[in-house]
């Protein structure tokens, strides 16, 4: 894939019988798409290379190729109306947090302008300043407070304009309450000026207004990056005591109630793109492009943590210039999923002058029907939590390794150039603020099979979930695949019919109906087998207006890429506190048996080394084959081992079952992987060491009630091992046996309960 041939869908799974869509943008004159289903992505020759089968559908053919543009940037739109385009003398007021006000760039704030120069925009200039405009598509006037605010605090503006009189009001208060703070200012004069608001355009927030290009109507000009609380219009100029009073936070609708045209709430509807005119015209808009909201206002006092429980405190929205929720490409081909197709991992495949695109999707089984008894749950929601990573969060770990020691793949490169794509989880805005929603309605350019990692220099996540894809196959496993995103939508009800449930290499992201679903499953007898690492570690919510969205706030403890700010740790769009399950009662080692313990991604990793716990005879049947000294899997296609990248480990404080059973661990791991923070509460010597017991990867089994059970590996690099030797090693033979027993057997081996 290069820049010019790329891809999404509107849906990342699909059921035989269902319509996907499939949007597309080259600059190439036509290519061609055919249908294949994914089977190994790593194209390592020292593994079995990569694979694909094709399947003749109606979507093979040659396409006419188009270029599509994303547009970023997040905004607030409420429609054109008799009551705004008849305004000509009005007060604009509201509270501002700017992040980035000396950007260089103009950002709007509160505007009905039209590009042609007509009407009024409250707007942040290229300096700094607090800036107004006034224009009749004749001419245009710019008046400022020429002072600049600052970044990160929070400020009272307003601007009043008598078109009679001509008498203009420019105010910016720091709201700190310091005497004479040198950011604050007020301009006040007599101007030559005329307005005309009867221009066609909306008004906006967050900008200066909408772009010409009617195929892109959600494009913004002079886009913001901060906050904004409370903005209010009132239709004529408010004398100097009535702004003092807005200042003092006396409601509008006393201030001037028959003057005040729209009052917008932000506290309103946090879970929805939906903004709120509290006042009597009832002026709603719409936020474009998921700004963030659920975040404190320029009253909040810290009193509470928890925007349900002091909504007044928490109305404000926070934009930025680089929001993106849907990129509104149009389709350029479906696929009406034939009935009968195998459920698997899939992927439109494009191709074009020697360029070549995947673009994936998961077709899940017929809604109420079985395949066998295995189910691989696709962890999409890592996907997403990581879709288009730019690794601003291993910067400075990449620094600290020697010069060409890791290696872009031309995927990276690609990304680069396409900020409009958006960002993962492991980014922030270019305000510096985190990024906590991520949406699969835009390209996903690092979801595809060929994609080597910059940590592994190989598969990771999509592509390193193929390693399993193409192992099930090669022993012959009747299996369905599903993603957790199903798993979260339907529940326990996806689950029934299955004996086991597989993961993949990093199932991390958790929602509460997915682990509820899977605690059930498990409380009726069901089995898991998790062969991977990191997993069910941060709280994690699906938008319930906007399924393609997920939220995740990182709270202030865990291994994160950056904090949620004070008061900002619960979800927007469910309300439920985020972080890590561990801090919600739910740690991973309830449900697996083990938890998150160490990263590192530079030195070799080692293999496993038997634990008197694998000489039970309650695991005998997981070690049929294998040797009571033998090592298990120094080998694999990733870090020349098994137990590599994120590892997890036994914790019996944080609620690994008393009758789990310890089979192997690793050790003698390198000095790039360290313990997680969570781990640790203070700082002391024993961190100087590189004699740290908990870095290691545990396997662990343990019985379940009514027959199941749970088998872990305790490592995001155990599945690339698997085809090791041409699929005849150790860690394919553990594998085996269990995914054998687990899905076949009637009743396991004895057991402890």
């Amino acid at each position: 894939m290069t820049a010019e041939l790329t891809g999404y869908t509107d849906k990342l799974s699909v059921a035989p019988g269902e319509q996907i869509r499939f949007m597309v943008s080259t600059e190439l004159t036509s290519y061609t798409s055919n249908l294949v289903r994914l089977i190994h992505g790593d194209e390592n020759a020292a593994g079995p290379g990569f694979k694909e089968e094709a399947v003749v559908t109606e979507i093979d053919g040659f396409k006419p190729g188009r270029r599509q543009v994303a547009r970023t940037g997040s905004f607030v739109v409420v429609p054109d109306c008799t009551l705004l385009s008849e305004v000509t003398s009005f007060t604009l007021q509201a509270w501002i947090w700017p992040t980035t006000p000396q950007f260089g760039e103009t950002q709007g704030l509160l505007s009905k302008w039209a590009p042609e120069g007509k009407g009024f925009s409250l707007e942040i200039g290229e300096e700094g300043a607090l800036e107004l405009w006034l224009g009749d598509g004749g001419t245009a006037s710019k008046f400022s407070t020429e002072c600049a605010l600052r970044a990160r605090e929070w400020y009272f503006v307003a601007a009043s304009f008598d078109s009679q009189s001509g008498r203009l009001v420019l105010v910016q208060w720091q709201c700190s309450g310091w005497p004479a703070d040198s950011s604050s200012a007020c301009l006040e004069e007599t101007v030559q000026a005329r307005v005309s608001c009867r221009n066609g355009q909306p008004m906006v927030m967050a900008a200066s207004c909408l772009g010409t290009d009617p195929a892109n109507y959600r494009a913004a000009l002079g886009l913001f990056n901060g906050k904004i609380d409370s903005p209010r219009l009132f239709n004529r100029a408010l004398n100097h005591d009535e702004i003092e009073l807005l200042k003092r936070d006396i409601p509008p609708t006393e201030v001037a109630g028959d003057d005040l045209v729209g009052c917008w709430d932000f506290s309103l509807d946090q879970s929805s793109a939906k903004i709120t005119d509290s006042g009597p015209n009832q002026l709603h808009g719409a936020a474009v492009n998921m700004p963030t909201r659920a975040v404190t206002g320029h009253n909040w006092t810290s009193s509470e943590a928890d925007h349900k429980h002091a909504p007044q405190e928490y109305g404000a929205v926070h934009f930025h210039q680089d929001d993106l929720e849907d990129a509104r490409w149009q389709p350029d081909f479906e696929l009406s999923v034939p009935v009968g197709l195998r459920s698997g991992i899939y992927a439109a495949r494009l191709v074009g002058e020697g360029q070549e695109d995947h673009v994936p999707f998961i077709v899940r089984p017929p809604r109420g029907a079985t395949r066998g008894p295995i189910l691989f749950l696709v962890p999409t929601f890592t996907y997403l939590a990581y879709a288009n990573d730019r690794m601003e969060a291993g910067q400075t770990f990449f620094a600290s390794q020697p010069e060409g020691m890791f290696t872009q793949d031309p995927l990276d490169h690609y990304l680069s150039q396409r900020p409009e794509f958006a960002m993962s989880f492991y980014d922030n805005h270019s305000d510096g603020s985190g990024c906590c929603y991520s949406s699969s309605l835009r390209p996903l350019v690092n979801m595809r099979p060929k994609y080597r990692h910059i940590l592994t220099k190989g598969g990771r996540n999509l592509s390193a979930d193929l390693y399993l894809i193409d192992w099930l196959d090669q022993k012959g496993y009747e299996y369905d695949v599903a993603t957790d995103g199903d798993l979260h939508e339907d529940g326990l009800d996806l689950l029934a019919g299955y004996r086991v449930l597989v993961t993949g290499t990093h199932p991390e992201y958790w929602t509460a109906q997915m682990l509820e679903s899977l605690e059930r499953f498990l409380a009726q007898g069901g089995r898991l087998a998790y062969l991977g690492g990191n997993g069910f570690y941060w709280v994690t919510s699906v938008d319930p207006e906007r399924p393609h969205v997920i939220e995740c706030r990182r709270g202030m403890a865990g291994t994160r890429a950056w904090d949620s700010a004070p008061g900002e740790c619960f979800h927007s769009t469910t309300g439920e506190m985020g972080g890590l399950w561990r801090y919600r009662g739910k740690a991973p080692n309830k449900i697996a048996g083990i938890g998150f313990a160490a990263q590192g991604w530079s030195d070799p990793a080692p293999g496993y080394t038997r634990q008197p716990g694998s000489f039970d005879r309650r695991a005998a049947f997981i070690f049929e084959g294998i040797g009571a000294d033998e090592t298990i899997c120094e080998f694999g296609l990733i870090y020349g081992g098994a137990a590599g990248d994120e590892l997890d480990r036994i914790d019996f404080g944080l609620g690994t079952p008393h009758h789990t059973l310890l089979l192997a661990s690793s050790s003698g791991h390198g000095p790039s992987i360290s313990p997680v923070i969570e781990d640790y509460l203070q700082a002391d010597s024993s961190l100087l060491g590189r004699d740290w017991p908990n870095v290691r990867a545990d396997m662990v089994y343990f019985e379940t009630p009514n027959n199941g059970a749970v088998f872990s590996v305790g490592s995001i690099c155990w599945c690339a091992s698997l085809s090791h030797n041409d699929y005849d090693n150790n860690v394919s033979r553990i594998t085996q046996n269990v995914l054998d027993a687990f899905s076949k057997a009637e009743k396991l081996p004895p057991t402890a309960l």
